[in-house]
């Protein structure tokens, strides 16, 4: 079922084109973000399981942002995947693929993007039948140059670049040919989210959305 879904993935993202990487500390934070954030535009959110606060906030954009399509990130073991599925997450992200989290996620109903820095991690990937991968470190691991090198060779794979990625560079990237979305933490800059400066968060994910 995996690769199926993995493809869906691919022309969910096509039409955003800009995926919020959130990090949550303070759950009174979440609804108000997602809110923000779908306003300007950007209603597909990746929640990162890296706070105590993570999997409340999926479950509660979930139930109280109309609109907004809630993921995980930062999935490490079928447990987290678990965990996060059962708060509503529709998507999962990871930033490496292990086997061990392959096997697993051809069993899930919702799509993993796993996460590849090397031409060998992204044949293992297309291997599996998969045709999506986050490209992370985006910045760290070569960049736009690195993903323009494995589009001749990899010409079946998609890439999310996340790592390094902020407005600057965000047209760069979308141009390349094999990119079909970026991630990125930029548009909610945790002095905004800290300030409730929600109409800033909007303002920066219509800059992005555009």
């Amino acid at each position: 079922m995996q690769p199926a879904l993995n493809s869906d993935l691919i022309a969910l993202c096509r039409k955003r084109r800009v995926i919020p990487v959130l990090t949550i500390v303070d759950i009174a934070h979440a609804v108000p973000l997602a809110r923000a954030l779908v306003e300007g535009g950007l209603d597909i959110l990746e929640i990162t399981l890296r706070t105590p606060a993570a999997l409340d906030a999926i479950r509660r954009m979930v139930a109280d942002v109309p609109g907004a399509i809630v993921g995980a990130g930062t999935v490490l073991t079928p447990a987290h995947a678990e965990s996060a599925m059962a708060a509503g997450a529709r998507f999962l992200v990871s930033p490496g693929a292990t086997g061990r989290l392959l096997d697993a996620a051809a069993k899930w109903p919702v799509p993993l993007l796993p996460g590849v820095a090397t031409a060998s991690e992204a044949m293992a990937v297309l291997e599996r039948g998969l045709t999506f991968a986050k490209f992370f470190p985006a910045e760290s691991a070569g960049g736009i140059p690195a993903l323009k090198s494995l589009a001749g060779p990899l010409a079946g794979l998609a890439f999310c670049p996340t790592g390094g990625v902020g407005q600057a560079n965000l047209a760069a990237y979308l141009a390349c040919p094999n990119v079909v979305c970026v991630g990125g933490s930029w548009v909610a800059p945790q002095a905004l989210v800290d300030a409730g400066d929600w109409a800033g968060i909007t303002k920066l994910a219509r800059a992005a959305r555009g």
